[in-house]
């Protein structure tokens, strides 16, 4: 039997308003999460910026001056130093899931930018079998988390919550690009149009829905999650100071001001 062509049309209509009342949901999840995530962090980082350190405690051996820290930290961000000197499995596999987290968000970018960036197209390839550096990274961590004693007597539920958030982030991703495709180029014009506050239709296929809602659910819980070392690590005393002690007086900003009154 052929259907009739009132019944179709209104099927149709349904359909296009689910997809636009999907579309607009998913449009102003993603707005709180970004909300959550930047006012969220700047005030961390505030609050960072603002505690005192009223003692000269560098991790020692350390630098005796400041283009000396900056070096120090660029190795400890870049690099891990401190973790490879502590841990070589850790390091190992700490490195691997942001070496591979970097890459992924680099390839992301295509999706913000129309035309995109010849460095963002070059990416594009490395990016791709990086998520399963992340994954396997992510994996590594969280084995560790079981199989080692002292990390597993310190290690809390919102550890292992935030791992298995990352791990499904990654599986989900790659579950996209390797075993069910979506429409690529439909969420590239959602996401344009969430910059310019144009929402345009995002694709009803559920893996996709489950990879962005666990994204935002992401964007939400970074200010308020352990998450928080990727800034926290620049304001550390025992990374970010020289060892000076006798060559200048260490004094916090809150005692200085005491000082001066």
């Amino acid at each position: 039997m052929r259907a009739c062509p009132g019944t179709a049309r209104r099927a149709s209509t349904l359909e296009r308003q689910a997809m636009t009342a999907l579309s607009i949901a998913y449009a102003l999840l993603f707005y709180a999460a970004a909300l959550v995530l930047v006012v969220g962090t700047a005030a961390k980082i505030r609050v960072y910026a603002q505690t005192p350190a009223p003692l000269k405690i560098p991790g020692t051996p350390a630098p005796l001056t400041a283009t000396g820290v900056a070096l120090r930290m660029t190795r400890e961000v870049v690099f891990f130093e401190s973790l490879f000197k502590s841990s070589k499995w850790t390091w190992l596999f700490g490195w691997l899931f942001h070496a591979g987290l970097l890459l992924v968000l680099l390839r992301h970018v295509r999706y913000f930018q129309q035309p995109v960036w010849a460095p963002i197209e070059w990416i594009q390839p490395w990016g791709t079998y990086a998520g399963f550096a992340m994954v396997a990274g992510l994996a590594g961590l969280w084995v560790r988390r079981w199989l080692v004693d002292r990390v597993r007597y310190i290690s809390t539920p919102s550890d292992h919550l935030h791992l298995a958030l990352l791990v499904a982030i990654g599986l989900t991703g790659l579950g996209m690009r390797f075993v069910r495709h979506t429409d690529i180029v439909a969420v590239k014009a959602f996401m344009l149009g969430l910059m310019r506050f144009d929402v345009q239709p995002l694709p009803a296929d559920p893996v996709l829905l489950v990879h962005l809602a666990l994204v935002a659910l992401l964007m939400i819980v970074f200010p308020i999650s352990k998450l928080l070392h990727a800034p926290g690590l620049f304001f550390s005393p025992t990374r970010n100071q020289a060892d000076t002690p006798r060559e200048a007086r260490h004094v916090a900003a809150w005692a200085a001001a005491l000082d001066r009154k």
